[in-house]
């Protein structure tokens, strides 16, 4: 093995930049072929990228190879505020911030049966921001979640029809979220809020792909769930001046899923994946915060709780795959994306229904390298909410949201 290239691959993976999503939180752009096949790349040839969509599948790459990803979300939406009588009293729309996810990738076939990868991208992310001096920002009006996956992972070659792979993760979130604290009583606000945080936590995963014949094959993968005790900084700037901080906790699992795919070849030029994922998204049940040693003491509650109760979910994606020749090829993807997110539960940190997307791409590809580029369109649909105790409403309609995509990948064969 060339230990050069072994210590520049895991370097990559490493130290890819943090990363935040748009209009969501489960991220699923971890290349751009396959933000171009609407995620279902489940058995892609010679990808480094199949680190994050499938880990038994990096035994179908030869060699030593290396791939960086960059994926620009920028999300766009609507809402419309109401109070008890189901007046409405405000409308507005998002303000338009951007997310990026960044995909580093090494692959390293060691011999004819074992193969060693390590990826950095984004399982969990999102970001969104809405006007300050509006009522939805009692509820939320900044909210960031930067999540990166580092998965260094073991695979195995059995035969010509099985292969697994099992590898673990390293999971980084960092958490910052800004909202204007409102009395309903009083109905006036009482300042501005800020709590900040980060966690590294540890979770698995596992795989395994069975090939029937060389034109058909099936694969899954298990990604188990995660659970975060996230230490952070609270502040708190009262609109009478000055700054009040303390201490905050709270305890944040993120979902276990499952993925399974289904490839089929009708020649040697042009193939058809199908996926299904299942996420657990129960586990997200409350978003609950605990603050204790306050700077001006008998201020601040000692807990802000939140109930979420989010409900599970499928996500399905269908995505095709042409090669013109043996340097040119184009890709085409559809994915449906149930809404988890339940009334009593919904929120303007994530105001995310149903999701469709639609999505092209291009790849050109020799000997050494490939250049893939991908453009998607994600129509997010409508979501109903109720306010909480502490909103300047009783309910919420967010309505015309979607989110522009746009991919780039490359690779390099060593």
């Amino acid at each position: 093995m060339n230990k050069n290239f072994l210590a520049l691959g895991l370097a990559a993976a490493l130290l890819a930049p943090q990363v935040a999503g748009a209009e969501g939180f489960a991220i699923n752009e971890w290349s751009a072929e396959g933000v171009a096949m609407g995620g279902a790349r489940m058995f892609a040839e010679d990808d480094a990228a199949n680190v994050a969509y499938n880990p038994a599948s990096i035994t179908k790459v030869k060699g030593e190879v290396m791939k960086s990803s960059y994926t620009y979300l920028s999300p766009h939406g609507n809402y419309k505020l109401y109070d008890g009588a189901g007046k409405e009293i405000e409308d507005g729309k998002n303000v338009v911030h951007a997310g990026w996810a960044v995909g580093s990738y090494y692959v390293r076939q060691i011999n004819d049966k074992e193969w060693f990868g390590i990826g950095a991208f984004p399982r969990f992310a999102m970001v969104s921001e809405f006007e300050r001096a509006s009522k939805a920002s009692t509820n939320a009006f900044f909210s960031k979640l930067n999540g990166v996956s580092v998965t260094p992972t073991y695979a195995h070659k059995f035969d010509k029809k099985w292969s697994a792979a099992v590898g673990a993760e390293i999971n980084y979130v960092g958490l910052e979220l800004q909202k204007n604290s409102y009395h309903p009583t009083y109905q006036m606000v009482l300042g501005a809020t800020q709590t900040e945080g980060e966690s590294y936590a540890l979770g698995w995963n596992a795989a395994a792909n069975y090939a029937f014949d060389d034109k058909n094959e099936i694969g899954v993968v298990y990604r188990s769930r995660i659970t975060h005790s996230l230490e952070a900084d609270f502040k708190m700037y009262p609109a009478s001046g000055g700054k009040i901080t303390a201490d905050a906790y709270g305890v944040v699992t993120l979902p276990d899923s499952w993925d399974i795919g289904y490839n089929h070849k009708f020649d040697k030029k042009t193939r058809l994946e199908l996926k299904a994922t299942r996420t657990n998204w129960s586990t997200y049940d409350a978003l609950n915060i605990s603050l204790s040693n306050p700077s001006v003491p008998g201020v601040l509650p000692s807990n802000v709780d939140s109930a979420k109760n989010w409900s599970n979910g499928w996500r399905y994606a269908i995505g095709l795959e042409h090669n013109f020749s043996d340097k040119y090829a184009a890709m085409a993807g559809f994915a449906f994306d149930e809404a988890s997110i339940p009334y009593n539960g919904g929120d303007f940190m994530v105001p995310t229904g149903l999701r469709r997307t639609y999505s092209i791409g291009a790849r050109y590809n020799d000997k050494k390298q490939t250049v893939a580029v991908a453009l998607g369109w994600m129509d997010v649909g409508n979501l109903d909410f109720a306010g909480h105790a502490t909103d300047a409403y009783k309910s919420a309609h967010a309505y015309d949201s979607f989110t522009k995509i746009a991919s780039i990948s490359y690779q390099r064969k060593f």
